[in-house]
C-alpha cells in the first residue's frame, strides 16, 4: 500500500509540473489551447490524489470525487485538442457535459455500487480522450509534419491504449505501481513533446518573419535604386542639359567669370549623378566601372587607389550593381575614417565564388568597426545575394572588406 501511495504521488507531482508546463506556455503565447491543458492536467494530477485518499480509508467521496475529476479532466483534454485542431470557441451549453460526467461518477459510486463497472466507464472515457488528442496531432503532421507533433501523436495514442489495461488487465489494486510508471513515462514524453512542438512553432514563425524582412530588404534596396537611377537621368538630362546651355550662352557673351561658376557647378552634379547610379555600370560592365571609380576616388580624396581585375566577365546586372555599391561604400569609409594614403580593390573569382577585397592602409580596428548605416547597407546586399561580407585587419595594418558571392550569380 505504502508502494503504491508513493507511486500515485510521484505521478502526481509530474503532472502537476505539466500542468505548470502548459500554464507557461499560455502566459507567453496567450493561447487559449495551452490554457485548457494546464487546466486539465491540473483536475488529473488532483484526480490521482483523490484515489490515494479512497486507497487509504475506503470512503466512497473520494472514489466519487476521482471518478469526476477522471470525466472532467478528459473533457478538457478533449476540448483543448478541439481549440487546437479546429480554434472552437466556447459555448454556455458545453457546461452541460461537465454536469453529466459528474452525474456518471455519482450513478457509479452511489448508484451502482460496483468499482468495476464506475472503473471501466472512466477509463473508457479517458482512453477514448486521449486517443481522440493523439488524433488531432496526427491530423497536425499529415498538414505540417514536425518532431513534436509526431512524438505527441505517439505519445497520446500509446497512452490512450494504455488507460485501458486497468479495468482489462487488473483487478482493484494490482498493478498500480506498473501503471503510473508508465503513466509517468508518458507525462515525461507529453512535456518534452510539447517543447519541441512549440520551440518547432516558433523557429518556423521566426523564419517566415525573417524571410519577409528579407523580401523587404529587397524590395527597398531595388526601390533605392530605381529612385536613384531616376534622379541620376534627371540630373544628367534636365539640369545638366540646362548647365552646358548657360555655359554656352556664357561663353558666348565673354563672361568667362561665370561661365567658370557654371562649368564646376555642372562638373558637381555630373560627379553626383555619377555616384547616383554609374553609367559604365550599365555601358561598359563591372570591371571598367569599378576602374572608373577607383579613379575618380583617388582624383578627389588624394588617395591612392588600385585596383586589379583577373578579367572582365559578363556579370548578372544584380550581382554586378552589389558589388559596385560594396566598393563605392568601402572606399566612402576609407576617405572618412582610415587616414590612409594608399587603399586596393582586388575582384577575382574561381569555381565557385566572386570575391571583391577592398584593404587600406589607415588606422584599421581591432575588432568589427562599429556597426554604422554604411555597413549595414553592405551586409544587407551582399546577403541579398546569398554572400557573405567579412571585415579584419589587412596586412598594410588598415581595415579589409571582403565579400563573397556564390559564383552562380554569374551570367
Amino acid at each position: 500500500m505504502n508502494t503504491d501511495l508513493l507511486a500515485l504521488g510521484f505521478q502526481a507531482l509530474f503532472t502537476l509540473v505539466l500542468a505548470g508546463v502548459h500554464f507557461g506556455l499560455w502566459r507567453q503565447q496567450r493561447q487559449r489551447y495551452f490554457s485548457t491543458w494546464s487546466w486539465a492536467w491540473l483536475l488529473y494530477g488532483l484526480r490521482l490524489a483523490m484515489i490515494s485518499a479512497y486507497l487509504v480509508d475506503r470512503r466512497e467521496i473520494w472514489l466519487f470525487g476521482h471518478q469526476t475529476l477522471t470525466g472532467l479532466s478528459a473533457l478538457l483534454l478533449l476540448w483543448a485538442a478541439l481549440q487546437f485542431s479546429r480554434d472552437a470557441r466556447w459555448r454556455r451549453r458545453y457546461l452541460s457535459f461537465g454536469a453529466l460526467a459528474v452525474a456518471w461518477a455519482a450513478y457509479g459510486v452511489y448508484g451502482v455500487h460496483d468499482m468495476a463497472i464506475a472503473g471501466t466507464g472512466s477509463a473508457l472515457l479517458l482512453s477514448g480522450v486521449t486517443l481522440w488528442t493523439g488524433g488531432v496531432f496526427w491530423q497536425l503532421v499529415r498538414r505540417t509534419p514536425s518532431t513534436g507533433a509526431r512524438l505527441l501523436a505517439w505519445t497520446y495514442t500509446l497512452w490512450g491504449l494504455h488507460h485501458l489495461d486497468y479495468p482489462i488487465l487488473h483487478p482493484l489494486g494490482a498493478g498500480v505501481l506498473y501503471g503510473v510508471l508508465l503513466d509517468v513515462a508518458f507525462i515525461v514524453v507529453v512535456a518534452i513533446g510539447t517543447l519541441v512542438l512549440v520551440l518547432g512553432q516558433e523557429r518556423r514563425a521566426l523564419e517566415r518573419r525573417t524571410q519577409q524582412l528579407e523580401q523587404l530588404s529587397q524590395l527597398l534596396l531595388r526601390a533605392q535604386e530605381e529612385e536613384r537611377r531616376r534622379i541620376a537621368r534627371e540630373l544628367h538630362d534636365e539640369a545638366g542639359q540646362a548647365l552646358t546651355a548657360a555655359k554656352i550662352q556664357l561663353d558666348l557673351e565673354g563672361r568667362t567669370e561665370a561661365s567658370g561658376l557654371v562649368a564646376r557647378a555642372l562638373e558637381q552634379v555630373r560627379d553626383l549623378s555619377e555616384l547616383l547610379r554609374p553609367r559604365a555600370l550599365d555601358d561598359l560592365g563591372l570591371a571598367p566601372a569599378l576602374r572608373s571609380l577607383a579613379d575618380d576616388f583617388g582624383r578627389r580624396t588624394r588617395i591612392d587607389v588600385r585596383f586589379d581585375a583577373a578579367d572582365d566577365a559578363a556579370w548578372a546586372p544584380e550581382l554586378a550593381l552589389v558589388l559596385y555599391r560594396v566598393a563605392q561604400e568601402a572606399l566612402t569609409n576609407v576617405a572618412r575614417h582610415s587616414g590612409a594614403a594608399h587603399a586596393w580593390v582586388r575582384l577575382t573569382r574561381d569555381a565557385h565564388e566572386v570575391r571583391l577585397v577592398i584593404e587600406d592602409d589607415g588606422r584599421g580596428s581591432d575588432g568589427d568597426p562599429r556597426p554604422h548605416l554604411g555597413l549595414l547597407g553592405m551586409r544587407e546586399r551582399v546577403s541579398s545575394v546569398g554572400g557573405d561580407l567579412r571585415l579584419g585587419r589587412a596586412e598594410s595594418g588598415g581595415l579589409r572588406v571582403e565579400a563573397r558571392l556564390p559564383v552562380r550569380g554569374i551570367a
